[in-house]
């Protein structure tokens, strides 16, 4: 499986060319997160590596 994640900083930040660039290669799991890179609680990045298998390919 191909999984995708995106981040932005801020809410005044857009996900939206990260995630139509994620597509454009194939990517159909993408995972998404609105926080400061510095933080660990991040939801979409978490989900991201539950979701990974051995074999998969992971973009960040």
């Amino acid at each position: 499986m191909k999984i995708g994640y995106a981040r932005i900083s801020t809410t005044d930040q857009g996900v939206s060319m990260q995630r139509d660039a994620l597509e454009a290669a194939g990517y159909t799991c993408i995972y998404t997160d609105t926080k400061s890179g510095i933080r660990a609680d991040r939801e979409g990045l978490i989900s991201a590596l539950d979701c990974a298998r051995s074999g998969d390919v992971m973009v960040v």
